[in-house]
């Protein structure tokens, strides 16, 4: 839309991880080195690790890109699996055959994979694992994959492999039941939000790669969108499109602080005050001080002499004590003790579905999966949190980088219930949107144990009860038998069904469709942000109940 007003090949602020647009500022590149340095030469594990929205992902991308030839990599971007899904997924990723005999043997896919990494090291070539979202992995993986450093010849490694993940990661590797993991990490990263000087050249060098001659931001403007950003990369290109945009629909080539704050209000749906009203209310707050205490010292009880009263036990007037406002949300993160863990918030999550959650014990996820609940990982908006209308974990994060994990179990268009451990909070839905990005961890009660996208040509027991919801749905009498089949029908139900949550309609049931379809059905027993009367209506197609 703006493209052409600003001379713009492209949108030069994607959120999605391009490596053509990477700023390496010093880490940045310190970390890419090292990470094409692992793929080069034989080592043990090299771990990855940065804040939601800080450019892990666009980092590997630029490492595939910069990969050598004698490389081979087998990426695995969906980290929660089982020890056994995990191997068969590394066979698959490297493209080997697996007969039908070795599926359901661990042993028999290591010996395979064992093999095909003896063949690669013969004829030079190197083999690359690198997991992504590395902080889902279970214990049980993290064993399994300790055990793959074990496939080695006499002078080297075969495999050598990459963890990439959020800061939970290092909590993960320092339990004491993973220090053999963690004792083979021979190199360790971090990746801190951008600094005020690196905000602004990243803003500027992508800005370039889309084809910009000259600056567009000015430098208040530029000190503007490290102050909103925090230096966080996806904040700041969400900030900065809407800046573009702002401007466009403004016909102003150049943009300054007060466009970009106007921004940030858009972005973070609250109303931001320049970076000078801090300190002059500060100075404001003294002066007020000041004056106040004048005043009392000099009008006070103790500057006159009190009259004489005819009435010398009047009744005192009885006010009722007005109760203190709830503190806001950037108040409570502050608070020591409060409770902001993974473990805090799965034992919150897992009590609202009537489950226990042990710490020590595994990870949340597979605690749940142990008491018939599904795990999910999502990237969300508020809009359609409120049609998952599930309790949800969500993961926030302030200006400095340092996250927080609460659970938010109700919400609706103005306010939002959080659980942090014992603490409950309400907090308004601007300033939930200033800490949550969108990325949440959520449980549901699936109908059958096996949990994938289903699409048309697709076969069984988990189609069937695709079927039957959908047809709950359409409120359309339910046959028996119900045909197991996803056939051309059931594709266009879907679509449907899609259409009426706001999704692409492509006719495939992924995950989400399935986690929407759940939630507009709210079987009893189940918990929700809202009761029915409060939650929308999804209304089925005008055709329900001919199918």
């Amino acid at each position: 839309m703006y493209q052409s007003f600003f001379g713009l090949s492209e949108k030069p602020f994607a959120i999605t991880p391009d490596p053509r647009y990477l700023y390496l500022s010093a880490r940045h590149a310190d970390a890419l080195a090292h990470l094409v340095y692992g793929i080069s030469h034989a080592g043990g594990f090299i771990q990855l690790t940065g804040e939601v929205g800080t450019g892990k992902t666009t980092t590997i991308r630029s490492l595939l890109a910069r990969a050598p030839k004698n490389a081979e990599i087998a990426l695995i971007i969906n980290p929660r699996l089982s020890p056994l899904e995990f191997v068969q997924t590394i066979c698959e990723e490297l493209g080997l055959g697996v007969p039908d005999v070795s599926e359901g043997s661990a042993k028999e896919l290591i010996d395979l994979l064992n093999r095909y990494l003896l063949r690669a090291h013969a004829d030079g070539r190197r083999v690359v694992l690198i997991v992504d979202e590395a902080q889902n992995l279970t214990p049980e993986v993290l064993e399994q994959v300790r055990l793959l450093t074990n496939l080695e010849t006499e002078s080297q490694k075969l495999l050598q492999i990459i963890l990439i993940g959020q800061p939970e990661l290092r909590e993960l590797l320092s339990r004491n039941d993973l220090r053999q993991l963690a004792q083979r990490v021979t190199a360790r990263y971090h990746l801190d939000p951008l600094s005020a000087d690196e905000t602004a050249a990243y803003v500027r060098h992508r800005l370039r790669v889309a084809g910009a001659t000259s600056d567009i931001f000015s430098d208040g403007a530029l000190r503007e969108v490290y102050r909103l950003s925090g230096g966080v990369p996806r904040v700041i290109n969400v900030i900065c499109d809407r800046a573009l945009l702002g401007a466009y629909t403004r016909e102003e080539h150049a943009i300054n602080a007060s466009l970009v704050r106007r921004a940030g209000n858009e972005v973070f749906a609250t109303t931001l005050a320049p970076r000078w009203v801090t300190p002059l209310a500060s100075v404001l707050a003294l002066l007020v001080l000041a004056a106040g205490g004048w005043a009392l010292w000099r009008y006070g009880p103790w500057a006159r002499t009190p009259a004489p009263t005819a009435i010398a036990a009047a009744a005192p007037a009885v006010t009722a004590p007005v109760p203190p406002p709830p503190p806001s949300l950037t108040t409570l993160l502050q608070q020591p003790g409060l409770a902001t863990t993974p473990d805090a918030a799965f034992d919150q999550l897992l009590r609202l579905w009537g489950a226990r959650y042990e710490v020590g014990s595994v990870d949340g996820c597979t605690q749940a999966a142990n008491q018939g609940l599904e795990c999910v990982n999502l990237r969300s908006s508020l809009a359609q949190l409120r049609e998952l209308n599930r309790p949800a974990i969500l993961m926030l994060s302030d200006a400095a980088g340092k996250s927080y994990q609460a659970v938010v179990r109700s919400l609706d268009e103005e306010h939002a219930s959080l659980q942090f451990g014992p603490t409950s909070a309400e907090v308004g839905i601007a300033e939930l949107a200033r800490y949550w990005f969108g990325d949440l961890v959520l449980l549901w009660k699936p109908a059958t144990p096996t949990v994938a996208d289903m699409r048309q040509g697709m076969r069984g027991p988990a189609v069937r009860q695709l079927r039957t919801q959908l047809l709950r749905w359409r409120n359309a009498p339910i046959p028996a038998p119900v045909s197991g089949n996803y056939d051309a029908e059931l594709a266009q139900w879907v679509e449907e069904f899609q259409r009426s949550t706001h999704l692409t309609p492509d006719g495939v049931a992924s995950i989400e469709t399935q986690l929407l379809l759940d939630a507009a059905l709210a079987m009893p027993g189940t918990p929700l942000l809202r009761t029915a009367a409060a939650a929308p209506v999804t209304s089925a197609p005008a055709n329900a109940g001919k199918g």
